[in-house]
């Protein structure tokens, strides 16, 4: 079957057929033992990688099958290992692994961040080399932006790379390196030229976590958890081969992956579907077993109800717009200032629904650790306090405030 293709005059008979034909696939392919699964996003399976762990060990069945039928990365060509589907067949594939509840076979950086920057500024060979190994999994991609002195000031890094031949030998610290200690390779930003302004020096580097005078130290957060690392690079020597795109001109490559990334996280925190984001899932059903309302009752609480209600329709509207934005979207769009708006209200959303599962929990919600609180109780609050942590992550809410209003709204400095 031909991939269907979203233009004017299709019949939508065609995206009812591709429905029927995808929703069998998964259900025949799919293992019994991964139904109904939700995967925590710091220990699921989805990540891939060479230490990755799968548990369920069917797990990597799921993976492997949807692999090689190009469903990790489905609107990727055909050509690096994607299924070459239209954003509508997409759309349709994930609203039926949904409805299987089916968890993803894949999740990570590659997939949606230096997978699509190398598909936009990447040479052939790159895109040969990295593009199918995302796909498979094979490979697990961590982030090396910010830095210890630089803060939002991301332009300010002092990361160094200095040639050697056919080599860059780079010196340097990274921080913040979500799931660093975990990683195979990571992107990062690195000073190629400290004598032109901030922005024009800077190239985007490929960089193999195993080469000599890489070291990774995991950070712990108030959660509990060290999902972030820093990173030092000690002269570590990294082929010239593996920049991406011009020398000195990585901060355009930059702009492009931030702008990923951004989207990313607007679609990971807009929603409460699972792992970090189960805190804040079911709030009505929250309210009710916290304060034994019956299921046919309405809440009491004026007040409480009022909350719910506010951000369910937040939640619903939010998707709505990014709906929209995607099907507005023409081929080949990449994400633009747009997505500084996406990534605020998530994040926002999402600290308020995680505080508000947490207020609804009342005593039940101070747990930390120890006997006399039930496991998901526990993660409820981590989460919370996770949470807090939103508004900082790719792009404080300051610096995003900075560019809806300049690139947006188009008010001036």
């Amino acid at each position: 079957m031909q991939p269907f293709r979203d233009t004017q005059g299709t019949a939508m008979a065609d995206l009812e057929t591709f429905r029927t034909e995808a929703a069998a696939w998964l259900d025949a392919n799919a293992p019994l033992e991964i139904r109904g699964l939700e995967l925590d996003p710091d220990t699921g399976g989805g990540w891939g990688g060479r230490r990755a762990t799968f548990d369920p060990p069917q797990l990597k069945d799921w993976l492997d099958r949807c692999a090689e039928k190009g469903w990790t990365a489905p609107q990727w060509p055909r050509e690096y290992g994607g299924g070459g589907l239209s954003g509508a067949e997409a759309r349709v594939l994930d609203q039926e692994r949904k409805r299987l509840q089916l968890p993803e076979p894949l999740v990570g950086f590659g997939l949606t961040m230096i997978g699509p920057v190398l598909l936009q500024f990447g040479t052939e060979e790159q895109r040969q080399e990295h593009l199918t190994k995302i796909v498979r999994g094979e490979i697990r991609w961590c982030q090396g932006y910010s830095e210890p002195d630089s803060g939002s000031d991301l332009a300010s890094l002092q990361t160094r790379a200095v040639r050697d031949g056919d080599e860059f030998v780079v010196n340097g610290t990274k921080v913040w390196t979500s799931y660093g200690d975990l990683s195979d390779w990571i992107f990062a930003l690195v000073r190629t030229n400290p004598d032109v302004k901030k922005q024009e020096g800077i190239s985007f580097l490929l960089i193999d976590m195993q080469t000599p005078g890489v070291a990774v130290r995991p950070i712990q957060l108030i959660s509990g958890k060290s999902p972030f690392c820093e990173t030092r690079f000690d002269d570590v020597r990294v082929p010239v081969a593996n920049v991406i795109g011009e020398i000195d001109g990585g901060w355009t490559v930059a702009k492009a992956l931030l702008g990923h990334e951004r989207a990313m996280i607007a679609d990971l925190f807009g929603a409460p579907r699972g792992g970090s984001r189960k805190a804040g899932s079911s709030l009505v059903n929250l309210a009710r077993e916290y304060l034994d309302v019956p299921d046919d009752a309405p809440l009491s609480d004026a007040v409480l109800r009022d909350k719910i209600a506010a951000s369910e329709m937040d939640t619903r509207a939010f998707h709505l717009t990014i709906q929209r934005s995607r099907d507005a979207a023409k081929a080949g769009h990449q994400p633009g200032p747009e997505s500084s708006i996406f990534k605020v209200y998530a994040t926002e959303a999402n600290k308020r629904r995680c505080e508000l599962a947490v207020e609804l929990a009342g005593p039940r919600g101070l747990g930390w650790e120890g006997p006399g609180f039930e496991a998901d109780e526990l993660a409820r609050t981590r989460a919370w306090l996770r949470s807090r942590g939103n508004s900082i992550e790719g792009g404080t809410s300051e610096i995003q405030l900075n560019i809806i209003a300049k690139r947006v709204l188009g008010l001036p400095d």
